[in-house]
């Protein structure tokens, strides 16, 4: 079996566009703030910090993650007045911030009932929780590494009561609405992912991040053949255009508080 390795910041970088356009979606949301910094929750390799900073002139922005080598590029963007290695789940800052912005991070995360208050609380008076999570979890994409991987590989992976980690933007309304001014949103965004010939184009987007943990599990030549069958599953579900891209909807779930 591998050792866990630690997020790869090339791999992820690879469809740098298409993930950055619902952090922008997102930051379009954030208007009037208290005075405070900005704290960029899961900050990764700092794909938003040039975006942040430009929406919040003059804010301290900090940044917070848990994996050292993303925090190390991070740096490299020059945005950030301060970079914090933390866990989400326990992060506390140092005082209240006028803004908590979270893009896709707080998915690999549970108990949202408990989390998302939790952070809403460490906000100023005024402040705002800005979210945006992937609900892809259904979709063939991602149904595919679980069933696949319960095929392949029954003693170490059961699904059985498998939860879906992101729910509806609703549910985080009813969730959040006795904290503050809630909006919640979903959108579905329709990506074109070039042709690729180190793999079906889905499968490229997905193994910087939901394919991760799986092969955390595996072997080498575990791997290798968890990622053979998960090709053949997407090249049905994804057929391929003329030019050898394929069209890959994704949905994303979006939600700010102002407290």
């Amino acid at each position: 079996m591998t050792a866990k390795a630690d997020w790869s910041p090339e791999t992820y970088a690879r469809f740098h566009d298409l993930r950055l356009r619902p952090a922008l979606d997102l930051l379009a949301q954030v208007g009037a703030l208290p005075a405070g910094d900005a704290v960029d929750l899961g900050c990764g390799n700092g794909p938003v910090a040039a975006a942040l900073a430009a929406h919040l002139p003059g804010r301290r922005l900090i940044g917070v993650d848990n994996s050292p080598a993303m925090l190390e590029r991070a740096k490299d963007t020059g945005c950030y007045a301060e970079l914090v290695t933390a866990d989400i789940a326990g992060w506390v800052p140092e005082r209240a911030p006028a803004l908590i912005f979270s893009n896709a991070a707080l998915h690999w995360l549970g108990d949202h009932g408990t989390l998302l208050p939790r952070l809403a609380g460490l906000l100023a008076k005024g402040g705002m929780l800005a979210v945006q999570m992937p609900r892809q979890t259904a979709a063939p994409s991602h149904r595919f590494l679980r069933d696949i991987a319960v095929s392949l590989y029954p003693d170490r992976f059961d699904f059985s009561g498998y939860v879906p980690p992101v729910q509806t933007a609703e549910f985080y309304w009813r969730m959040l609405a006795s904290l503050g001014e809630v909006q919640a949103w979903e959108t579905d965004y329709v990506q074109r992912l070039a042709s690729s010939e180190a793999g079906h184009p889905v499968r490229r987007f997905t193994e910087a991040t939901a394919m991760r943990p799986f092969l955390d599990k595996l072997t080498a030549a575990e791997a290798a053949a968890f990622t053979a069958a998960y090709d053949e599953a997407l090249g049905v579900a994804y057929p391929l255009l003329p030019d050898g891209a394929v069209l890959f909807p994704f949905r994303r779930t979006f939600f700010t508080l102002v407290v």
